[in-house]
């Protein structure tokens, strides 16, 4: 009797456990209901901050890079706080979408901006059972959010604020959007990493297309990006990538958008890129920031003006350059191409005498700056790694060669090619704005302003060295050490070899107010030392930047008139609307027809026959062609001038200062400078639509060609009356 007691007993007591078990558990899942609802209500009534309202939610906008265009339509820059460029619907190919859906929300046309089920697997799953191949519970709608929201910070209570303020607003979202709305707002917003944002500049980076133009395996690259897009970013990690490429493929299959014999025939590809990085790849880096800074005053201007609030960065703006694409390619190959050759030239040159040894001596370095630690330097096959010390990275950079590059439209001033320097990511100086000893590229400065005031080709000048003890003993000579005592020099031959003793002779000859005002009119910066009266102006010791070197040709080029340079036609809203346009460019004459013409005909003789004949016997350049050499002293600097009636090209090359340089006949203005030139005329030669375009002919009357028919020499004298008499014929 007793055991059958007990028995009931011990039975009661369990039941009382198991009751109080289940009173337990019922308690529990009532606080957690009670606790959810409460936080839901808090942060339904924006306790845990703010939640975008209606009209808010209506008037999502995603930010948009601006572009930067060449004048043929080409994408050379984008000026941006995030790297987007938004897409419109029908740009979206159907792969790509169908890849998107069922890689991260197959449920997406079902659901009203939340999933219960995924709720329940990646609570049964992925807390319950610590299994983290559950996945996420976010669907496309909450994950467009988390884009363009964030997440706040709310303590242990982070997760599940930030969650449930997704599942509100994805609901708000969902009643004011269809879903391909809310598909495109994510494609154009979410993040590809590199600072990529929206699928059509990931599209760009990757494979340098348009969204439009991806092919299946293309978009399942990008969407499985989304999962980590530096762990399967395909440049960085390309193995990880092509396999959750194949995962994104196996997901299409098995919603029945692509068949088994296409996921298997896409999974065995390889994963293909055609990577084009504008931050990495500059083409025309230079000429862009020059842009963008020439872009921020202009849409500034029009804000003011017009009482809009344009924001250059964030807009979408198209901003429609001068710059010929085809060109700034030619000019940054060619210079490029010297530059590799010329630097070993110099290396050789700088081993064999004492530039460096005064170069260290001029130099003060710390212990810690002879420190060896890794350095990254660039150099022109690749950026290359070395084991060094700050003196060694100094060096490398003092003694590279740079070359900046300017090529315009004489007619009106547009850039047609601007390269500022060797590597704008690495070297961002601009040399085309740097300002250096202009040297004998100055001289036709000085022969046309003789012209304009009466002087003739065909006047002759001496030729013999002469010491001027006015100017501190000062003994100009000619390049080459030679002199003529017995003869003088024709004006026109003087210009062709660029001498230097006729040309003191000839300023010597002239007012110098009348110099001055050429310098004014063509707007030179610096002319102290004409109005100070230093004769060695005529060989070129004026500091001039290949900006205003290259504008003042373009007055020689446009028959005496020259036009500021300009780099934007035009600037655009996302839609196409002109928000900016250039006005035609006002014009200042500088210099009159006849003068122009006759210093454009002394110089196609410079080509012929002159300092840049190289550009004929050499490079075989065909083309009516006026050009200019220069070299500075001790080849510090060195220049090539050259034009046509309808291009100017400028190309400057030297080392960052002028303590590091060339010292033989390598450095000079027609061995350094005239190639880069000689290559880029070359390649528009054999481009029939470009030759057409800039390589017009000079027409200019017979008179004007007859203008320096007479001979290069003149004897002094007897002699030299009697040849005069007999009519002595052109050497």
């Amino acid at each position: 009797m007793m055991k059958i007691i007990n028995k009931i007993q011990l039975q009661l007591k369990e039941k009382k456990t198991l009751t109080l078990v289940l009173k337990c558990i019922t308690g529990l899942i009532l606080f957690g209901v009670l606790s959810v609802i409460l936080l839901f209500s808090l942060v339904y009534f924006e306790v845990f901050g703010k939640l975008p309202n209606k009209e808010e939610l209506t008037s999502i906008i995603n930010e948009e890079a601006s572009l930067i265009y060449s004048s043929d339509d080409i994408i050379i820059g984008k000026v941006f706080a995030e790297n987007r460029t938004n897409v419109k619907l029908e740009q979206i190919p159907n792969h790509l979408k169908e890849a998107l859906i069922a890689t991260e929300d197959k449920r997406f046309y079902s659901h009203n901006g939340y999933d219960g089920q995924s709720y329940a697997r990646v609570f049964f799953r992925s807390i319950l059972l610590r299994d983290a191949s559950g996945g996420g519970g976010s669907t496309i709608t909450q994950q467009l959010i988390k884009n363009l929201y964030g997440r706040q910070y709310h303590g242990f209570l982070s997760m599940p604020i930030n969650k449930i303020k997704e599942l509100i607003i994805a609901s708000r979202m969902e009643n004011l959007y269809t879903k391909d709305e809310i598909l495109l707002l994510y494609l154009n917003s979410v993040p590809f990493g590199e600072n990529n944002f929206g699928v059509e500049s990931a599209a760009n980076r990757f494979f340098n297309k348009s969204v439009s133009e991806l092919n299946i395996e293309e978009s399942a690259v990008l969407v499985g990006m989304l999962k980590a897009n530096t762990y399967y970013n395909p440049r960085l990690n390309p193995e990880n990538a092509k396999k959750r490429r194949n995962t994104v493929l196996q997901l299409m299959k098995n919603e029945a958008y692509i068949s088994k014999q296409t996921t298997d025939s896409l999974q065995k590809l390889p994963v293909t890129l055609n990577y084009n990085n504008l931050d990495l790849n500059v083409t025309a880096g230079y000429f862009n920031y020059q842009v963008k800074k020439k872009a921020t005053e202009l849409i500034k201007t029009v804000n003011e003006t017009s009482n809009s609030n344009y924001n250059l960065e964030t807009d979408g703006l198209k901003i429609h350059t001068t710059l010929n694409y085809d060109i700034q390619k030619i000019a940054e190959k060619a210079a490029k191409e010297q530059l590799i050759v010329k630097q070993k030239q110099l290396d050789k040159e700088l081993q064999s005498n004492n530039l460096k040894h005064r170069w260290l001596k001029k130099q003060q370095f710390t212990a810690k700056d002879k420190q060896d630690r890794t350095l990254k330097l660039f150099d022109w096959d690749s950026s290359k790694t070395i084991t060094g010390n700050k003196i060694d990275s100094l060096w490398h950079y003092a003694k590279m060669l740079n070359a900046s590059v300017l090529v315009t439209n004489p007619k009106n001033g547009a850039v047609i090619s601007w390269v500022g320097g060797n590597n704008f990511t690495t070297l961002p100086f601009d040399m085309v704005l740097s300002h250096r000893q202009i040297a004998s590229a100055f001289k036709p400065f000085l022969y046309a302003t003789a012209l304009e005031n009466g002087i003739s080709p065909c006047d002759y000048f001496d030729n013999e060295e002469k010491t001027y003890s006015e100017y501190d003993n000062w003994k100009p000579q000619n390049a080459d050490h030679s002199s003529t005592p017995d003869k003088k020099v024709a004006m026109w031959y003087a210009l062709i070899k660029s001498m230097n003793i006729p040309s003191v002779n000839l300023y010597f000859k002239l007012e110098k107010e009348w110099l001055i005002d050429t310098c004014e009119k063509l707007l030179f910066p610096e002319i102290t030392e004409i109005t100070e009266d230093a004769p060695s102006i005529a060989l070129g010791t004026l500091d001039l930047s290949l900006f205003e070197a290259t504008r003042a040709y373009g007055a020689f080029a446009n028959n005496g008139e020259m036009n500021d340079l300009y780099m934007i036609h035009k600037i655009t809203d996302k839609e196409g609307n002109i928000i900016y346009e250039s006005a035609a460019q006002k014009t200042e004459r500088v210099f009159t027809e006849e003068s122009t013409q006759t210093l454009t005909t002394i110089l196609q003789q410079a080509v012929e026959q002159g300092t840049g004949s190289k550009i004929r016997s050499t490079y075989k350049i065909k083309s009516p062609l006026a050009s200019k050499t220069g070299t500075a002293q001790d080849y510090t600097n060195a220049w090539f001038m050259a034009y046509t009636p309808n291009i100017v090209l400028g190309t400057w090359v030297g080392t960052s200062k002028n303590d590091i340089h060339f010292t033989s006949g390598n450095g000079s203005g027609s061995s350094l400078a005239l190639p880069i030139v000689a290559n880029i005329l070359k390649e528009i030669e054999n481009n029939p639509e470009l030759r057409e375009k800039y390589l017009a002919s000079f027409d200019f009357p017979e008179e004007i060609s007859s203008s320096i028919d007479c001979p290069p020499y003149k004897e002094k004298g007897i002699k030299g009356f009697f040849n005069r008499l007999f009519g002595k014929k052109k050497e």
